[in-house]
């Protein structure tokens, strides 16, 4: 099982953080880093609305006021990422927070062993705990990319065993296999959760794409349109709903309360069209979390999930949902979720989960 595990890359060096990680205080970097410069043309432009959308939203308060005036753009030589990890140790999930966050993605608990008065950490739940410290790469001075307006696109996630709600883990975040796209440059986040005897228990693999920053990649030849990394497209057909979500204008921000995650884009439609988007969205990890939830992995089996996103889900929204489990209880071994916008027949993410 651990030979499929993500290692930190031979010649990263690892920087320890100190206190809490504050996902706002980052969304604020990541804001005025993209006011003062970008990598692109088409990313400058975009930077220029950034600011204000900031200012209007919950972030808004964290910006110093140095920031609020925009900044002529740059123009970034080759790309390169940087070569480090960023380490933070004794997270813990606690009772109140976890509750909480399960209500809102409707996912259930379970003891951490037989008879043990302890819940289990939900496996979304471990992916919010540990997004802080990704992101705290993603706003680097020196990470390449501008954060703010970045696509997520899938995540892969191996859930070797359960953390215990209360339970002491390190998480260790890094970046790495940065690529040409024909619609911009990719590249991952990974972060693993390990507990206090060393065992990895949580890994999990975040790939995000910056639309329109087309240059060079330090290291690697200049790609031509054939050998740009581009996803298969597949026609969608929508299979037979065996639910649906309803979700209100405020889904953004009710996740964002729990896991922390206040990017403009999620909260309301004036700081979303701000970024360049149409309307607020649902966060994608909400999106998974809340999928997953709904799938039929028993207690104490070592799973791995991934899920691909597709169109996002726009709020207010209704949206259709197929669970398929493959066994439930002891004969369980994998599940496959589909959420879609049942009107337009375009799919939201699809989620697919198996034991280990």
């Amino acid at each position: 099982m651990s030979e499929n595990l993500p290692t930190l890359p031979e010649g990263y060096a690892t920087e320890a953080l100190h206190g809490p990680v504050r996902l706002p205080a980052l969304y604020a970097t990541a804001g005025a880093s993209a006011a003062a410069s970008a990598v692109t043309d088409a990313a400058s432009s975009a930077a220029r609305k950034v600011m204000p959308g900031l200012r209007n939203s919950p972030v808004g308060r964290v910006l110093p006021a140095s920031w609020r005036e925009e900044k002529p753009g740059r123009v970034a030589a080759s790309l390169e990422l940087p070569r480090v990890a960023h380490e933070v140790r004794g997270l813990s999930a606690d009772p109140e927070w976890h509750e909480k966050f399960c209500r809102v993605v409707r996912a259930s608990t379970h003891p951490v062993t037989p008879g043990s008065d302890r819940s289990a950490v939900f496996s979304g739940a471990l992916h919010a705990l540990a997004f802080p410290v990704a992101m705290s790469l993603l706003t680097r001075p020196d990470f390449p990319l501008p954060v703010l307006g970045m696509v997520h696109l899938s995540n892969t996630v191996h859930h070797v065993t359960d953390v215990a709600v209360g339970e002491p883990v390190t998480a260790t975040a890094w970046v790495e296999n940065l690529r040409a796209h024909r619609s911009g440059t990719m590249v991952d986040a990974v972060v693993t959760l390990t507990r206090e005897d060393g065992d990895v228990a949580w890994a999990g693999r975040s790939t995000y794409l910056a639309k329109g920053v087309h240059a060079a990649i330090a290291g690697q030849e200049p790609a031509g349109t054939a050998s740009e990394e581009t996803p298969e497209r597949h026609e969608f057909t929508a299979p037979l709903p065996t639910g649906e979500w309803r979700l209100g204008a405020g889904t953004g921000r009710e996740y964002a309360a729990v896991s922390g995650d206040y990017n403009p884009i999620h909260l309301s439609d004036p700081s979303a069209k701000a970024l360049g988007m149409k309307s607020a969205i649902a966060h994608g990890m909400y999106t998974a979390s809340r999928a997953l939830a709904m799938t039929g992995v028993p207690a104490e089996v070592p799973f791995v999930w991934s899920v691909d996103f597709a169109t996002p889900v726009r709020l207010p929204a209704t949206v259709a949902v197929a669970v398929d489990d493959d066994g439930r209880g002891d004969h369980w071994s994998a599940s496959r979720v589909q959420v879609w916008d049942p009107k337009r027949g375009r799919p939201h993410a699809d989620l697919r989960v198996s034991a280990l």
